[in-house]
């Protein structure tokens, strides 16, 4: 299991962050270019828990507290890639250019953060309470069902992000349960693989942006 795990997860970081380089390149417009940023957010951000975790399997040291903080930064970053995403469907959707929905994206990004750095969390201790797990992932999640009801009213307006809502739906309901009960069931963890399938297909679609751009 560990090399299958340990080979998706290489091939995955690798993906993502060489598609934002790519799509930086060849992006013509800001929209395109915030695909890119939003990439490479991801793979990097990612990558601050997928090493250590990787890294873990084969080598004879303590990553707890690597681990841990890993964790916070994918959080944090994870938060940022969904303002990205916010910008990215208002930029091709008129309906999502609103000063209140700006408002609360940018607010509920901001109580996540701010709750993630809380000591509570135990990231030190790459703790899994399930109570700062449920505090910590509720304005997360309230983002995330944010960005998927304007990436729905908008699936019209570009075609090559039709299914994008679909993607941050499904990505959330596999997230959702791996956050809240891992520490009791660790098999939950699991879900993090088809999580990362539905990143990856976001990732697809940005490319699909920018090639017919050109």
């Amino acid at each position: 299991m560990k090399y299958g795990e340990t080979t998706f997860d290489i091939l995955y970081l690798l993906f993502a962050i060489v598609s934002g380089f790519v799509i930086l390149r060849r992006a013509t417009d800001k929209t395109g270019k915030r695909m890119g940023l939003a990439a490479l957010i991801l793979g990097c951000g990612d990558a601050f828990h997928l090493v250590p975790r990787v890294l873990n399997y084969f080598v004879s040291a303590d990553f707890t507290a690597a681990l841990g903080v890993g964790k916070l930064v994918t959080s944090i970053t994870m938060t940022l890639f969904y303002v990205l995403l916010y910008y990215i469907i208002a930029g091709f959707s008129w309906q999502a250019q609103s000063r209140r929905v700006t408002v609360c994206v940018w607010t509920l990004a901001a109580v996540r953060i701010l709750l993630c750095l809380f000591p509570q969390n135990g990231w030190l201790q790459n703790s899994d309470g399930m109570t700062w797990g449920i505090v910590r992932n509720v304005p997360f999640v309230l983002l995330g069902a944010a960005v998927c009801v304007l990436a729905f009213r908008a699936r019209k307006t570009e075609p090559t992000q039709g299914r994008l809502w679909l993607y941050i739906l499904l990505s959330f309901l596999f997230y959702i349960p791996v956050a809240v009960a891992a520490g009791i069931l660790p098999m939950l963890g699991m879900l993090m693989l088809p999580k990362t399938v539905c990143y990856i297909l976001m990732i697809c679609a940005f490319h699909r942006y920018v090639a017919q751009k050109k």
